[in-house]
């Protein structure tokens, strides 16, 4: 390892525009694992420029510092991730990123009908939900977390929904 491989804290916020007490919290995390110096101070690596702004991305789209933390126990600490280890590490993303699209494209596409959370306050409740059967699988939006055997059965037990409530 050179000289120029080690930067400091504040080296690495004005690298990534991440303030120095965020970075110390992603530390606290363990999504980072700076080492100190003789003065005990503490000193990244410049391959945790990339870190951070894989944090910074995956924070982006949604993924709680626990996912973020799994996804990159997968990277090597020892080295610089190469490309392969990016995609490697991309694949459990994907599918993460899948359940996510899954899960909005349900709720955008039932939006103006029904959400869903077995509140039957609307009319079209009793029709989609007809004695919150949607309970049966849990409390929230069953419909919008992907219960198909709930949207199957009401889907099929309904009779046409009315246009408006």
């Amino acid at each position: 390892m050179q000289a120029s491989d080690i930067i400091s804290i504040g080296d690495l916020a004005a690298r990534t525009g991440v303030s120095v007490s965020a970075i110390r919290f992603y530390e606290a995390k363990g999504l980072l694992s700076p080492f100190r110096n003789a003065g005990r101070q503490r000193r990244f690596l410049r391959s945790d420029i990339r870190r951070l702004s894989f944090i910074l991305i995956a924070q982006q789209l949604g993924l709680s510092i626990e996912a973020i933390g799994l996804e990159l126990a997968k990277l090597p600490g020892e080295r610089t991730p190469n490309a392969t280890d990016w995609r490697r590490m991309s694949g459990g993303m994907r599918a993460l990123l899948d359940e996510r699209i899954a899960a909005l494209t349900r709720t955008r596409d039932r939006l103006d009908d029904c959400i869903g959370c077995g509140c039957l306050s609307l009319r079209k409740c009793a029709l989609y939900n007809p004695g919150d059967r949607a309970a049966a699988k849990g409390p929230g939006p069953r419909y919008v977390m992907g219960d198909r055997a709930v949207m199957e059965a009401a889907d099929r037990d309904a009779p046409d929904p009315p246009t408006r409530c």
